[in-house]
């Protein structure tokens, strides 16, 4: 007498073949229901790689701006030093030449008493 768990070869074949095709149906119904929601979530997923690259776009000009903010002041803070540094050398030349002015007249001055002396002594060695 044959048990009816006793299941032979071609049994076993034939429900692997069954649930085969079963299961291929399932996956050609959720394929069907798939496709009708397949252009909706391919819009949505268009949308956010669009956002996406909007943001992207938009972080990139800030960065720019940013960067081109930086450069121009760093070139506005490079004049300023560069006009300080001029001024600064300008005023030390101006001062070179009073300090040298200066001495030029000190020494003018001194030979102007010198020779005051001098023709002082020549005046009094003419009296004699």
């Amino acid at each position: 007498m044959r048990n009816k768990h006793d299941i032979g070869f071609g049994d076993r074949l034939n429900a692997g073949a069954k649930a085969r095709a079963e299961q291929l149906e399932r996956a050609r119904a959720r394929l069907k229901e798939n496709e009708a929601t397949a252009a909706e979530r391919q819009q949505a997923r268009q949308k956010l790689v669009a956002d996406r690259e909007a943001r992207a776009a938009a972080r990139a000009a800030a960065k720019r701006e940013e960067a081109a903010r930086l450069e121009a002041q760093r070139k506005a803070e490079e004049e300023a030093r560069l006009a300080a540094e001029r001024a600064e050398a300008e005023a030390r030349e101006q001062k070179k030449r009073e300090e040298s002015a200066k001495l030029a007249q000190i020494l003018a001055d001194q030979k102007a008493a010198r020779d005051a002396r001098y023709a002082a002594r020549k005046a009094r060695q003419g009296r004699k």
